[in-house]
């Protein structure tokens, strides 16, 4: 099974940009559809992005269209959050998650049968 390593989260001012990345371990990312949740301080996990095996389908949660983007680097075996335009409700610890079903892309949590461990991002107004 893949093992999900997330990193890149750290504090930052609002305005902005920050890069998550999910390395993968012991299996192929580019085989698994991917995304990011985020869960803020007494909220439920949510929704950010996700990404498809083809790399042809991206998903975005409505707050953060136009500010986030999500992509993939097979030879790094990695997909990468780009956060740009930072608010302090951004703040929470997000997760990677991977889905190995050829199913369409989630925006489920139920979606994804693989989590990482989360990376915190802080944002200060």
């Amino acid at each position: 099974q893949v093992q999900l390593v997330e990193s890149g989260g750290r504090l930052v001012q609002a305005g902005g940009s920050l890069r998550l990345s999910c390395a993968a371990f012991g299996r192929t990312l580019s085989n698994y559809a991917t995304a990011w949740f985020r869960q803020a301080p007494g909220k439920e996990r949510e929704f950010v992005a996700a990404i498809s095996r083809a790399d042809d389908i991206t998903k975005y949660e409505n707050s953060v269209k136009g500010r986030f983007t999500i992509s993939r680097d097979n030879v790094k075996n990695t997909v990468s959050l780009q956060l740009s335009s930072l608010k302090p409700e951004d703040t929470a610890v997000y997760y990677c998650a991977g889905q190995s079903s050829t199913n369409p892309v989630s925006v489920y949590e139920d979606g994804y049968n693989y989590w990482g461990q989360g990376t915190r991002v802080t944002v200060s107004s």
